[in-house]
């Protein structure tokens, strides 16, 4: 009663998911630095996710991972497991999964992909979640599951409707004092739960991203910047006010020494408008 897709670009890995299914975020996805992600549902086994990762941690290719895991289980039939490597894909649909039930994976230049999905609308939400994905090459992981993900939904999605939604990936030196989570969001019960997903995926990019298209704090940028920060109470040197600002609004890790941090920009537009700024 889910559709989820199980992503890799370079050395970062994450999963997807929505369902009419509250807390879907605690059960579906899993991810490891520098060894792969899992998704397990429809009759989900929670423990899939850690005897896939185990596999691939011993070597074992994403297929190899899939067959540990149901080989043992007298239930398969009833489960869909996706899983992605560091260089390899598969996934993996029961026969006795309730249709419309089934998936692809593949692997394109920047890594492998693995999308599944059960008791959906039809096998267009398949089709065009891997549409989305192979067209947004270029882009982040987060912002390509999402776009799957989004994909899905606009085709249908889960047949019953929509309620939970969750999106985990991982990389190296990525997040909140380099931890490695690159986004750990979760709509537990919403129902448009995959666009508030989405929506909660930008703040998350905004809390925890590292700076991007810096601009340096000098001439009329600098003017706008000063004035934007003291309308909100924070005067004074322009880069100590900015410091401050972001600080309060939880945005330590895109500060730069170099400039101002583009989506920071945005955020200080945004909390301040009035063209006689700009």
């Amino acid at each position: 009663m889910t559709f989820s897709i199980v992503g890799q670009v370079g050395d970062a890995f994450g999963v997807a998911v929505a369902s009419k299914f509250p807390f879907v975020g605690a059960v579906v996805p899993a991810a490891e630095l520098g060894v792969g992600a899992v998704a397990t549902q429809a009759m989900a086994r929670v423990a899939y996710r850690e005897e896939a990762l185990a596999a691939l941690r011993r070597g074992a290719s994403a297929a190899e991972a899939v067959l540990a895991c149901i080989e043992p289980d007298a239930d398969r039939d009833h489960r869909q497991l996706g899983v992605v490597g560091a260089d390899s894909e598969a996934t993996y649909t029961g026969i006795r999964c309730l249709p419309w039930a089934g998936g692809v994976s593949g692997r394109d230049a920047t890594g492998g992909y693995a999308i599944q999905g059960n008791i959906l609308t039809g096998p267009e939400v398949v089709a065009e979640m891997e549409r989305a994905w192979l067209g947004s090459a270029g882009a982040g992981l987060t912002d390509r599951l999402c776009a799957a993900l989004l994909a899905g939904d606009a085709a249908g999605g889960d047949s019953r409707g929509r309620q939970g939604a969750a999106l985990y990936a991982v990389r190296p030196g990525a997040g909140y004092d380099e931890c490695g989570v690159l986004a750990d969001v979760r709509v537990d019960d919403h129902p448009d739960a995959p666009r508030e997903l989405a929506r909660l995926l930008r703040l998350n990019d905004l809390m925890f991203g590292a700076p991007e298209d810096v601009q340096p704090l000098a001439g009329d940028l600098a003017e706008e910047v000063g004035a934007r920060l003291a309308t909100l109470g924070h005067e004074g040197a322009v880069s100590q006010a900015l410091a401050a600002w972001a600080s309060q609004e939880n945005y330590e890790t895109r500060l730069s020494p170099d400039g101002i941090d583009s989506k920071v920009l945005d955020a200080l537009r945004e909390a301040t408008p009035g063209s006689s700024l700009q």
